[in-house]
């Protein structure tokens, strides 16, 4: 019997869970951007620097790749294949489905003019993984390409070019900085009080040149402000998708795409004052920059660096409110975010909400913090965090309306388990998120859209 005031649908036997999936530590592991302590004593969710909303941009030209270069384990790939999962259905969309969708994408792509509409309709449903076509469409998703075709070469070369000029300018010390100063004023360095190849002559050193200056737009006292922050993105980077060959290890490959992620987190921090480097960006950037990098078509794959930077400053342009600390209590900070999603478990699932927050006492803050910050990149393996981000790129509300819509149907599709649990069974359950069926989590999300 329908329970009162929840839809019917929601009352399906496919809400069910098994009780097979042990649960995990209390405390999640050491992922990037942990969640403040669990123990039931604290409740105010860990705060992260500010993003200055950025400009959007557009560029490149290509397909998408194949999966991971170390391929995930067998019974994730088993349960993403088969639709196994602790609760929900466990059907998967069928083959002849999938090339359906792919003929479809191909047949949009090849227009002069895209129609992002219809595009983004295909992309909803999940993007192939062949033939590069999830590079492309989530270029276009985030407005890094124009729909016109005819334009394509003329953004990826301005774009692709502006970054160039962002490394030279960005990423060079004051030394480099001043001796770059000091050679374009005079030429081939004529002036015989130069010691060396692009040294100053003492005479020549203003205060706010040197080292040990501490005014406030001295290039060497901003430089060492900036170490900290380097520090961090440098530590952030080095444990990025430690299971992946493509982003972890002592291989050249290795080394120089976490050189290609420190550059773009680097510069986006400092042409971000504002907001800087907050931990845990190094996550939203890995996809894109894993997509990029493995555009078959090989003059796009070699330009990924700079088009995912300026994908990745669209898509943080999104949820910049969520990263900026002064704004944690203000209607558009992440506490208040959260809270919506509260609001919204409550308007399609009243008793579910009421055992989580009222009988259980659970902060949503305790697992929703992780979820939204790093658009559910931690919850899933990486395989299934693409066909998710392909929902959350190509809705027209936005990712972020889209975003709390799935993190509402986690919940729902764990409604058993968890309503028959107390506070320390289910915030292990919420805090390390049992594999599903993503297609399926998926379709409930959008089930939960406003009409």
């Amino acid at each position: 019997m329908a329970k009162k005031g929840i839809p019917e649908w929601l009352n399906s036997s496919l809400w069910s869970s098994s009780s097979s999936s042990s649960p995990s530590p209390l405390i999640p592991d050491d992922r990037p951007l942990r969640h403040p302590p669990a123990a039931a004593t604290t409740t105010v969710a860990p705060s992260p620097p500010i993003l200055e909303r950025p400009s959007p941009s557009a560029i490149s030209t290509a397909p998408a790749p194949p999966l991971p270069i170390r391929p995930p384990p067998k019974s994730e790939i088993n349960d993403l294949q088969n639709g196994s999962g602790v609760d929900g259905p466990g059907s998967v969309t069928p083959a002849a489905e999938d090339v359906s969708r792919k003929t479809q994408v191909v047949a949009e792509l090849s227009k002069k003019v895209i129609d992002l509409k219809e595009l983004r309709k295909i992309a909803s449903q999940g993007l192939p993984d062949d033939a590069g076509i999830r590079s492309l469409v989530w270029k276009l998703l985030l407005a890094y390409l124009s729909p016109d075709r005819s334009l394509w070469s003329s953004e990826l070369a301005k774009k692709r070019s502006q970054y160039k000029q962002f490394k030279e300018e960005l990423l060079m010390n004051p030394s480099e900085v001043t001796r770059k100063m000091e050679k374009s004023k005079s030429g081939a360095g004529n002036d015989p009080k130069v010691e060396g190849p692009g040294a100053l002559s003492r005479s020549e050193i203003t205060h706010e040149d040197h080292p040990l200056s501490l005014g406030t737009t001295s290039l060497w006292n901003n430089f060492f402000k900036d170490t900290e922050v380097l520090e961090q993105i440098d530590r952030d980077v080095m444990r990025t998708h430690p299971d992946m060959h493509f982003f972890s290890g002592d291989s050249a490959v290795a080394k120089s795409n976490q050189d290609a992620l420190k550059n773009v987190l680097t510069i986006f921090a400092k042409l971000n004052p504002g907001i800087r480097y907050v931990q845990g960006m190094n996550e939203i950037l890995a996809p894109i920059f894993y997509i990029f990098k493995n555009d078959p078509d090989k003059t796009n794959a070699s330009y990924a660096e700079a088009d995912a930077f300026f994908c990745f400053v669209e898509l943080m342009s999104g949820f910049r409110d969520n990263f900026c600390q002064q704004l944690d209590n203000s209607v558009v900070g992440i506490r208040y975010t959260i809270t919506r999603l509260s609001m919204l478990l409550k308007h399609h699932d009243e008793e579910l909400w009421r055992h989580l927050e009222v009988t259980t006492k659970i902060n949503p803050q305790f697992y929703a913090f992780r979820w939204i910050t790093l658009l559910l990149t931690q919850e899933f393996n990486f395989v299934e965090s693409l066909h998710i981000w392909d929902t959350l790129l190509s809705d027209p509300e936005g990712p972020q309306e889209t975003l709390l819509r799935i993190c509402c149907a986690m919940l729902i599709l764990v409604r058993r388990r968890l309503l028959a649990g107390d506070f320390t069974s289910n915030l292990k359950l919420l805090q390390n998120y049992p594999p599903t069926n993503i297609s399926h989590m998926l379709y409930v999300a959008d089930k939960l859209r406003s009409k």
